[in-house]
C-alpha cells in the first residue's frame, strides 16, 4: 500500500509539473525557456529607436560661412550654391546632390547656416530647421567660436558645450525623427599653415580674420606658436564636446574628426582669403560628409 500510494504521489506530481509548465509558458508568452534549455529569442520591441537611414530623402543645412560657400566664389562673398551641403554647383557635387540628385537638392534641401555665426546662433537656426521636418540636418559650426580678435574672446568650452546642447533639445522637441550629421571644426592652425605662404591672403587677413590665430602670420616666435596652440587646443576641445555630445542621441552622427585631420592644401583654399574652402575644398568636404552620412555605422 505504502509503495502504491508512493507511486500514486509521483505521478501525480510529474502530471501538475506538466500542467503549470505549459500554463507558465502560455502566460510568459513564450518566454519560458525551450526544450533545449535555451530561452527563447524575444519579439522585436515596438519602442526600438529606428535605424539610421542612409538615403535620407531631405535635408537642412545649419552653420557658419563655410556652409554658406564664403570667399569659394568672390571676395568677401557667400556662394550657396558651392556649398558643400546643399549647393547645386556641379563641381562640387554636394552632399544633397549626391544624396537626392540635382532636382531633388534643389526642391528637397535648405541652407539655413548664417556667415559669422557662433555656436550661441545654433539653437536659433535648429528652430528654422525643424519646421521642415528635415530627414537630415547638417551641423558644421564652431570655427568663429575660436575664431576672435583674441584668445581672450574665444568661446568657453562649457559655453559651447551649453549651446550645441540647446540645439540638439530644440530640434528634437519640434523633430525627433530627424538625423543629424555633425562635422568635426577644421583644424584652423594647419589652414594658416597654409595660407601663410600667400601675399594674396595675408592681406586678406589684416582686414581682421580670424585675430587670434593669424595675426601677425609671419611671427613664429614663442609667443606666437604659444598662442596658435592655444587656439588649436580650443578647437580640439570644441571636437570632443561634439563627439561627446552627439554620442547621447541615438539619431545623431559625428564625423570623427575627418574634417578637422583634413589637409587642406592650397587647391582647397579660397584664392581670395586663403583660409576658407575653394570650390574645390568644398568638393572635398561634400566627399567626408557622404561617407559619413552613407556609412553602415556612425564614424567614431
Amino acid at each position: 500500500m505504502r509503495n502504491r500510494s508512493h507511486r500514486s504521489r509521483a505521478v501525480a506530481a510529474v502530471a501538475s509539473a506538466a500542467l503549470l509548465g505549459v500554463a507558465g509558458c502560455d502566460a510568459a508568452g513564450g518566454g519560458s525557456p525551450a526544450p533545449d534549455g535555451t530561452r527563447a529569442k524575444a519579439k522585436p520591441s515596438a519602442t526600438a529607436p529606428p535605424a539610421w537611414d542612409s538615403s535620407p530623402a531631405s535635408l537642412v543645412a545649419v552653420g557658419d560661412s563655410i556652409t554658406r560657400g564664403f570667399d569659394a566664389c568672390s571676395v568677401l562673398s557667400d556662394c550657396p550654391e558651392a556649398s558643400w551641403a546643399t549647393g547645386t554647383a556641379t563641381d562640387v557635387n554636394s552632399l544633397a546632390v549626391r544624396l537626392l540628385g540635382v532636382s531633388g537638392a534643389a526642391r528637397r534641401s535648405w541652407n539655413y547656416a548664417v556667415t559669422g555665426s557662433l555656436m550661441d546662433d545654433l539653437p536659433a537656426q535648429m528652430t528654422k530647421a525643424a519646421v521642415r521636418k528635415p530627414a537630415l540636418v547638417t551641423v558644421m559650426t564652431g570655427a568663429n567660436d575660436a575664431c576672435r580678435a583674441s584668445v581672450a574672446e574665444m568661446t568657453s568650452v562649457a559655453g559651447f558645450r551649453a549651446s550645441f546642447e540647446e540645439a540638439l533639445r530644440t530640434l528634437r522637441t519640434a523633430a525627433p525623427r530627424s538625423q543629424v550629421y555633425v562635422a568635426s571644426v577644421p583644424d584652423l592652425k594647419r589652414l594658416w599653415s597654409q595660407g601663410r605662404t600667400n601675399e594674396t591672403g595675408k592681406a586678406v587677413w589684416k582686414l581682421g580674420l580670424c585675430q587670434s590665430m593669424l595675426a601677425d602670420p609671419d611671427a613664429v616666435d614663442a609667443a606666437a606658436t604659444a598662442r596658435r596652440d592655444e587656439v588649436r587646443d580650443r578647437v580640439e576641445a570644441y571636437n570632443s564636446v561634439l563627439e561627446e555630445v552627439c554620442a547621447t542621441d541615438r539619431l545623431c552622427r559625428f564625423d570623427g574628426g575627418a574634417v578637422f585631420d583634413y589637409d587642406f592644401g592650397t587647391r582647397q583654399l579660397s584664392p581670395w582669403d586663403w583660409f576658407h574652402p575653394s570650390r574645390n575644398g568644398q568638393a572635398r568636404l561634400a566627399e567626408i560628409a557622404y561617407r559619413g552620412v552613407t556609412g553602415k555605422k556612425a564614424v567614431t
